[in-house]
């Protein structure tokens, strides 16, 4: 048996110990699951571009190097079917990278924060760093006027608190209704939610009396709008954005693996809640973004985490942006 098979043959045991936690589960506690910090050597952990007369920034919360991709990508596959996606893609087939990248973006007249990443309980190890870095680049934590939540995974509402007070002292909170009515119904705080349920208790239930409730299509401010993007969890949400004739979409954790999700957008994710939901949602979404060109920052895509997608065989390509907003 090779070396390379080694390393699989035990990555996949090591993963299947994991399947033990949910998604959520293992959300929350990333800080523990990591296998070192990701290297940034002369990354500033954050990137600006202009979309007619709005400010974007993405900050990366942090980088974590896991076992993988397979079978948190792909578990419905044979293991050896990812291992030849990812190196044909010219990456590891036993390990990858994630990154967490929270987005801001000022209108002119508010500054509105989409997800809050893992916070304080991961700085220790590396992560939780977007309240440092948001400084950086000149957006102070109490002068964010709107906190926008995409769904309530543990490293999009790890941030909300601070020392145990609100981490954004002076904002107003948005979040999908239906999510927000899945986590805190009674039954989820026993069985497998039971992790994540509380997680929610914690840092988004204390903000609710500050809290706007969306459904699809709804704004949450001009130019601003939900796009249901169910599936990954129950209320799930993605947002389309608009000004000065020129569009975005925040597409949240709809796919979180540049190559993986992206190329085939038909493999199941551990970390979604209903695979199949995800699946079509992936593709309703992803189609769009495809035909119509628009550009996407996607959470868990390679930071800055922008790019666009062209439609190919089985899937999608992904394409990095690079000066296209210099113009």
């Amino acid at each position: 048996m090779s070396g390379t098979t080694d390393r699989r043959t035990i990555f996949k045991l090591a993963g299947g110990a994991a399947m033990a936690l949910t998604a959520p589960q293992i959300m929350v506690r990333a800080a523990s699951a990591q296998i070192a910090t990701a290297p940034e050597v002369g990354n500033p952990g954050y990137s600006s571009f202009r979309l007619g007369d709005f400010q974007i920034t993405t900050v990366l919360d942090g980088a974590r190097p896991s076992h993988g991709p397979y079978p948190t990508f792909g578990e419905d596959q044979e293991e050896d079917a990812v291992a030849e996606l990812m190196e044909a893609n010219f990456l590891p087939a036993d390990q990858f990278v994630n990154g967490f990248a929270p987005v801001i973006i000022d209108t002119g007249s508010e500054k509105i924060l989409f997800d809050t990443g893992l916070g304080e309980g991961a700085r220790a190890n590396g992560l939780g760093q977007l309240r440092e870095r948001m400084q950086a680049t000149g957006h102070q934590p109490d002068e964010i006027d709107i906190v926008v939540l995409t769904h309530f995974h543990g490293d999009h509402i790890g941030g909300l608190m601070e020392g145990g007070a609100p981490a954004f002292a002076n904002a107003r909170y948005v979040a999908g209704q239906a999510e927000y009515d899945f986590w805190t119904a009674p039954e989820r705080a026993e069985g497998q939610t039971a992790n994540a349920a509380q997680a929610v208790e914690a840092n988004v239930v204390p903000l609710a009396e500050d809290m706007t409730f969306l459904a699809d299509g709804d704004e949450v401010v001009p130019g601003i709008s939900a796009v249901a993007a169910f599936g990954h969890t129950p209320g799930h949400l993605a947002f389309a954005i608009e000004s000065g004739g020129r569009q975005l979409m925040l597409t949240a954790d709809t796919a979180n693996h540049y190559v993986a999700s992206l190329m085939r957008p038909d493999w199941h994710v551990r970390f979604d809640m209903d695979k199949e939901m995800a699946v079509e949602t992936r593709k309703r979404i992803f189609d769009q973004i495809a035909t119509e060109r628009i550009p996407f920052i996607g959470y868990h895509m390679p930071f800055p985490a922008v790019g666009f997608v062209e439609k190919i065989d089985q899937g999608y390509r992904y394409v990095p942006a690079t000066y296209q907003f210099d113009l």
